[in-house]
């Protein structure tokens, strides 16, 4: 059966060749020094490879012909890349033996548009594999490499797969992060009339510093409807742009922090996710600010569904009930010995 992806080959002189691609690996050896390709099998022979082919022994190369229809893997990679790179995304060339990185313009929440991905890799000689959508990226860090997988890929089969990446905008997109001015609410008796010292303040600290985040102002207050209430007032007032109340998320009768998140003039409240730990989060918004309503286990986990949350939180987004309902794949943390998150399943 014939061989639909090799293109019609030939014996040419060396002086004909620039611009042609070689067809096979041309092997180098200098003795103690080197052995192994000079010129690999795709390089498109260039004017100042002349001398260094003479040198080899080459006076005629056997080279590919790319037909009118056809594109070397190196074009496709970089028409590819382009079209994938969305908001926030930048490509990193020249193309190596056909593939190319896609990289971050800027800290921030890489976005990847699975359904598209997916559809883009079931278009056969295509190939693009990615970092995981949601996870936060350093400027300059590899989200995706893509390439096409036959040395010279059919133009039609190619523009395929161009259709979808810029159908979807380019499928890769990172999201900066905002740096909100945030308020803090510490609840509970025990904590406010200091019978225990506050353990929730240190660590929310850490994980917001982390993010470039300043906490504005910490307050205490009692497991008390009207006090919760005013302080969540308190720090809007004096320019909190994200607010967070920790201590009390939980259903007993007496933690009424959520209620009292509702009755300061929260909208949008999802309570309750399908992640582990983190099943008792809350989320809403009073006016265009967002609040995170904590669960006990931010307390005792080095990763918890708050660490999955704050970033898009950061980024702008609005979380959904939908978005918490699809965490629960991916959303049970492993307890392990000794933490290596966010090189981990957790939150993948």
């Amino acid at each position: 059966m014939p061989n639909k992806y090799k293109s019609s080959a030939t014996v040419i002189p060396l002086e004909q060749a620039v611009g042609k691609v070689i067809a096979h690996d041309i092997t180098e050896i200098r003795p103690g020094q080197f052995k192994g390709p000079a010129f690999k099998k795709g390089h498109i022979v260039q004017k100042k490879d002349l001398p260094h082919l003479k040198r080899l022994g080459k006076e005629n190369l056997f080279v590919l012909h790319i037909g009118p229809n056809e594109l070397h893997e190196d074009e496709a990679a970089i028409k590819l890349a382009n079209a994938l790179a969305g908001p926030g995304v930048v490509v990193e060339g020249p193309p190596s033996e056909g593939k190319i990185s896609l990289k971050s313009k800027h800290r921030g929440l890489l976005k990847v548009n699975v359904e598209a991905l997916t559809d883009l890799c079931l278009i056969p000689d295509i190939c693009c594999a990615s970092r995981h959508t949601n996870t936060l990226v350093e400027k300059m860090a590899k989200v995706a490499d893509t390439r096409a997988i036959p040395l010279i890929i059919d133009k039609k089969t190619f523009d395929n797969a161009i259709q979808i990446a810029s159908g979807a905008g380019g499928i890769f997109s990172v999201k900066p992060l905002s740096r909100p001015q945030t308020g803090l609410v510490i609840t509970g008796n025990e904590v406010y009339s200091g019978l225990i010292d506050d353990k929730f303040a240190p660590i929310i600290r850490k994980k917001m510093e982390f993010f470039g985040c300043k906490i504005k102002k910490t307050l205490l207050a009692p497991d008390d409807m009207t006090e919760i209430i005013r302080s969540i007032n308190e720090l809007i007032q004096i320019g909190s742009e994200f607010i967070l109340v920790a201590g009390g998320m939980s259903v007993d009768p007496d933690d009424i922090s959520r209620m009292a998140i509702e009755k300061a003039g929260a909208e949008n409240v999802v309570y309750g996710t399908s992640v582990l730990p983190g099943a008792m989060l809350l989320y809403g918004q009073i006016g265009d600010i967002p609040v995170l309503g904590l669960p006990a286990c931010v307390l005792f986990y080095r990763a918890t569904v708050f660490d999955l949350v704050l970033p898009r939180v950061l980024a702008g987004e609005q979380i959904t009930r939908k978005d918490l309902a699809a965490m629960a794949h991916g959303g049970l943390c492993l307890n392990c010995d000794q933490c290596h998150y966010p090189v981990c399943p957790f939150g993948k």
